[in-house]
């Protein structure tokens, strides 16, 4: 359309193979290319050569074959980073089950939703996490042990399945042939659904986004490509993998390129700059605040970081002295930044190794090759380079739908195939991004997204609060973070210490609110929107005064 904003990416000359293969396909081509070259190393310094890789995921696959897991049936995992999750998650997928990751922040209400909605069949999970027992969280919130599954409220789950102990072994047991493996992996393609991510909206209840195996290894192929990760790289992968950044950028995009990993399940700044000393890491990818937190360590200066040679960061505004400090504090030879959603596969944009500093610094750079961005009006009327509206984002990167949510599904892709972001963008004259505010209600807690409506939901349980309003806080460290606009109930009395002691039971601890605002009422337009901008001004000057 002449004269409106919707460009294409020049960088690349055609698309890479990748959107015609699956995850089982990959799987057999990097063990018989790299062989004994370790793929995984643990924490406990255990290593996986690709090749093990391989006889892992396909003896785990043969159990779930066993186990009853049917092609599209799915398959959830509630654990932090570990070489077991990496093997879950590709047994499931290499038989045409789909992988649902769950949050190890949630709490047993919020992945009770998550199993319930995707009627997950198999949970895989840990005995124990940072005080967490996950099965015992789930049982209780799903009304104590089933007649005939672990959970009462869960009709559909069979089994529960810590990676860290016995049982992880004890399910392997039960085996499939070699024959049933060959055919369930022939039946996989590149339009098999590989995962669902959930994301939530203003609707306050989440929502899976799904992926298929095609899309799923063609992100990280460009994202290989666009960051020039190479075969022999090492890279430590401290975002989880509940989150695309440490699943799809992470340790699939280091599958597909013949990359070992270190999956971390913490961050632990001192630790992690030991390991990248000791095992001469050379790739590191994480939210601004992992290097925020390495830089800030009172040893950091004390390790050899020498060996970094790639690093990459993301958020709606990255700070320009992180991208300086990436060259010249890390050493990075390149330090990038990106934009994506769960519903584009996690990827939209890039910015390229010989992208400058300033427009590193200060866009997101292009989009992919066969993405279109658009930028649109409230009426949707495309808008010429410079000015800004919603963006919008087309091609092979868009989600393959909401599951079991058609109608989310078709207010989000509109019928010419355009994914609506939610998100205000302006594209310059060069096809660079830039991400300029948030048109969805969602405040980003250091790197993950917490949604009002979904926190308001909860809140509103509080015997104390009448009624309650979620707004982004500015912080120092995390970016932003929850302030709770709390109308009281008569009578009734509230601090931040005590509504913070009743969220931690309730939610994720990056949705807990961090401020507490108590307001007599909320302003609100003619017809009943609270009217957040005001809010937020009032609770400022509260603050303030």
């Amino acid at each position: 359309m002449t004269g409106a904003t919707t460009m294409a990416n020049p960088h690349f000359s055609d698309l890479p193979k990748t959107l015609e293969h699956t995850l089982p396909e990959v799987i057999a081509h990097v063990a018989a290319r790299y062989g004994s070259t370790p793929f995984i190393i643990g924490e406990d310094g255990a290593r996986i050569s690709f090749a093990q890789y391989k006889d892992r995921v396909d003896g785990l696959a043969r159990a779930l074959i066993a186990h009853g897991v049917a092609h599209g049936g799915r398959v959830a995992i509630w654990a932090p980073n570990s070489p077991e999750w990496m093997i879950a998650a590709a047994a499931a997928e290499s038989i045409g089950a789909i992988m649902v990751p769950v949050n190890t922040r949630f709490k047993g209400g919020e992945a009770l939703y998550i199993l319930a909605k995707t009627r997950a069949k198999i949970l895989f999970t840990v005995t124990g996490f940072l005080g967490n027992d996950y099965a015992a969280m789930l049982v209780q919130a799903g009304g104590g042990a089933g007649e005939t599954g672990p959970v009462r409220d869960l009709p559909g789950l069979s089994h529960i399945v810590a990676l860290d102990g016995p049982a992880f072994a004890a399910f392997q047991r039960e085996q499939a042939d070699e024959a049933a493996l060959a055919a369930r992996i022939a039946a996989v393609t590149p339009q098999t659904i590989a995962d669902i991510l959930f994301t939530s909206g203003t609707t306050g209840q989440p929502k899976g986004a799904m992926h298929n195996h095609g899309q799923a290894l063609w992100v990280p192929a460009i994202w290989n490509e666009s960051n020039d990760l190479r075969a022999g790289d090492r890279m430590a992968i401290v975002n989880p993998f509940f989150h695309s950044f440490g699943y799809r950028s992470g340790w699939i995009s280091a599958l597909v390129a013949g990359i070992t990993v270190y999956p971390l399940a913490t961050f632990d700044a001192e630790a992690l700059l030991g390991l990248i000393e000791r095992e001469k890491i050379s790739v590191l990818m994480g939210p601004p605040t992992i290097f925020f937190s390495l830089m800030e360590h009172p040893r950091f200066g004390a390790f050899d970081i020498s060996s970094l040679r790639v690093g990459h960061t993301g958020a709606s505004n990255v700070p320009v002295e992180l991208i300086r400090a990436g060259r010249e504090i890390f050493g990075f030879d390149l330090f990038l930044t990106s934009f994506g959603q769960t519903e584009c596969t996690a990827l939209a944009t890039v910015n390229y190794p010989d992208a400058s500093f300033e427009t590193i610094a200060k866009t997101v750079g292009k989009p992919l090759p066969g993405v279109e961005l658009r930028i649109v009006d409230g009426d949707g009327n495309p808008l010429p380079p410079g000015e800004s509206g919603e963006l919008l984002i087309r091609g092979p990167v868009v989600m393959q739908g909401y599951f079991e949510e058609p109608e989310q599904t078709a207010a989000t892709i509109d019928a010419d195939g355009w994914l609506h972001s939610g998100d205000v963008g302006c594209i310059g004259e060069d096809g660079t991004l830039r991400i300029l505010d948030r048109l969805k209600d969602v405040v980003i807690v250091g790197g993950f997204n917490a949604y009002p409506a979904e926190i308001e939901n909860i809140l509103r349980k509080h015997p104390a609060i009448a009624d309650v309003c979620i707004i982004g806080w500015p912080d120092d460290r995390m970016g932003e973070v929850c302030a709770a606009c709390v109308i009281l109930k008569a009578g009734a009395a509230l601090t931040l210490a005590e509504l913070t002691a009743w969220s931690r039971e309730q939610m994720a601890n990056y949705k807990v609110p961090r401020h507490l605002f108590l307001v007599d009422d909320f302003p609100r337009t003619p017809l009943g929107k609270i009217q957040k901008f005001l809010l937020r001004d009032q609770a400022k000057a509260q603050a303030a005064g």
